[in-house]
């Protein structure tokens, strides 16, 4: 029997790419929403207590690797809408309508683009976690003269420093995941 609506439904193999850029765009949404929200609070806590006046937190080279890190949260940001956007691809895919399936090159530009906001995003997380990692270095190697009494709390590196790495390292590990889910993509993609 002829359908005059003109529509049919999407073949197997448009089903599986469909079914996978569901999945792997929610599993790449809340994965990066988790780290990318204790990241967020860990350099919020940083901040505010870094700020206090003796604290030995404040140092500029943490500031600036402070500021290059919040640049990779903001990249993150990007990088979980554009797995919100594989889902919604995927949405499309399934669609009975072929008018309504976007064709494949849009698609590859959407996980090109999300290869890019991660690169970005892990490039400059990348160098917040040498900026914080090389201050902290710089205050654990200088001499103190312990032997004379003299102890100086701003060479102490202490739990809320090795927090602002471990919040680094948080948003590192999200944007690896925002770029295996691409690279992954775009695999499935080309081999279809």
């Amino acid at each position: 029997m002829f359908d005059k609506s003109g529509t049919k439904p999407p073949p197997a193999s448009l089903e599986s790419i469909a079914n996978q850029f569901r999945l792997t765009g929610w599993i790449g949404f809340w994965s990066q929403i988790v780290l990318g929200v204790v990241s967020a609070v860990v350099l919020l806590l940083f901040a505010v207590f870094s700020q206090r006046t003796g604290s030995p937190s404040n140092n500029p080279g943490t500031g600036f690797g402070i500021f290059l890190a919040v640049c990779g949260l903001i990249a993150l940001g990007m990088s979980v809408y554009c797995a919100f956007r594989y889902t919604r691809l995927g949405r499309q895919l399934r669609s009975s309508n072929p008018a309504n399936r976007p064709r494949k090159v849009y698609t590859i530009q959407v996980i090109k683009f999300a290869l890019v906001v991660n690169l970005v995003g892990m490039l400059l997380s990348l160098f917040g976690a040498y900026a914080i990692i090389g201050t902290l270095f710089a205050r654990a190697i200088t001499p103190q003269a312990l032997a004379a009494g003299i102890f100086d709390p701003n060479r102490v590196i202490g739990g809320l420093d090795i927090l602002a790495v471990q919040a680094n390292t948080n948003t590192i590990f999200a944007h690896f995941l925002g770029l295996s889910s691409a690279l992954w993509l775009l695999n499935r993609i080309n081999r279809s």
